[in-house]
């Protein structure tokens, strides 16, 4: 599973404040910590007004590298401000994101292509989300055939079906779960990801929808998320079931993982 650390973003009250008060050690501690707790990108969020945005993106990109090799998400809904801020990374890392709506595609997309970055792609256009599997898998094409025309391998994509709220579901996550398997069938090695936090708003005791959602999801084909590397619960299943999916010989990483304390001992 590849890990995207979601702890840096100006949208938690915490980290908005260390942003308002420029407190780098805190900037710092998240980067770190995460990036010891396995993450394989620091998904970074500046989530401020646009005005300040991709230099406060900037100066955040800077103390993540500061403290870590662990490579950019660099997460912005303005794919001007991820195509220029690729120029503060020191190595290829990770574009959130792209979808069909507007221009965003043709802003990053020629930008990466002739690089190692790879690229979050999220299954909306410009009429919004689709609210049937069928019609995600539409604008799917859509990407797919812009990726080929930029000659970006499907290996470079991380595409994300669109997790919504399950309090608001009328199927809970079949939907989601069918556009996952159908794009894993279609691209084989191509990567689907989500925020696993997404499913769980206006729930109570939502760790356990979060926790439930990521098993199933990785069942349907997904292998990246967008989740907190902290937490050593989800961690721990996230290694138990990729043991159980028959992606750990031997179960040699998970237990590598409960030996280095990535999520154990669990009481």
């Amino acid at each position: 599973m590849i890990i995207i650390g979601e702890k840096i973003n100006g949208a938690i009250p915490s980290v908005a404040k260390a942003i308002a008060d420029k407190d780098e050690a805190f900037i710092k501690e998240l980067a770190k910590s995460q990036s010891e707790a396995g993450a394989a990108y620091i998904d970074v969020c500046a989530s401020v007004d646009s005005a300040i945005e991709l230099e406060t993106m900037k100066w955040l990109i800077d103390l993540v590298q500061d403290v870590t090799d662990t490579p950019i998400a660099i997460d912005s809904p303005d794919a001007q401000v991820c195509a220029k801020a690729i120029e503060f990374c020191n190595k290829p890392g990770l574009v959130n994101s792209v979808s069909m709506e507007g221009n965003k595609i043709d802003l990053v997309f020629p930008i990466i292509a002739e690089s190692k970055w790879e690229c979050i792609a999220l299954l909306c256009d410009d009429t919004g989300i689709p609210q049937t599997g069928e019609k995600r898998l539409e604008v799917f094409a859509a990407i797919m055939e812009k990726a080929k025309a930029f000659n970006i391998d499907p290996s470079r994509l991380h595409i994300d079906p669109l997790v919504e709220m399950l309090c608001t579901a009328e199927d809970g996550i079949n939907t989601v779960l069918e556009v996952m398997r159908e794009v894993k069938r279609q691209y084989p090695t191509i990567h689907v990801t989500g925020g696993a936090s997404n499913i769980s708003f206006n729930l109570p005791a939502r760790k356990f929808v979060n926790q439930a959602f990521l098993v199933l999801s990785m069942g349907a084909g997904m292998d990246s998320a967008i989740i907190n590397p902290l937490h050593k619960h989800m961690m721990g299943l996230i290694y138990a079931t990729e043991a159980l999916k028959g992606n750990d010989e031997y179960c040699m990483e998970y237990i590598g993982g409960y030996r280095e304390g990535l999520y154990g001992p669990v009481k």
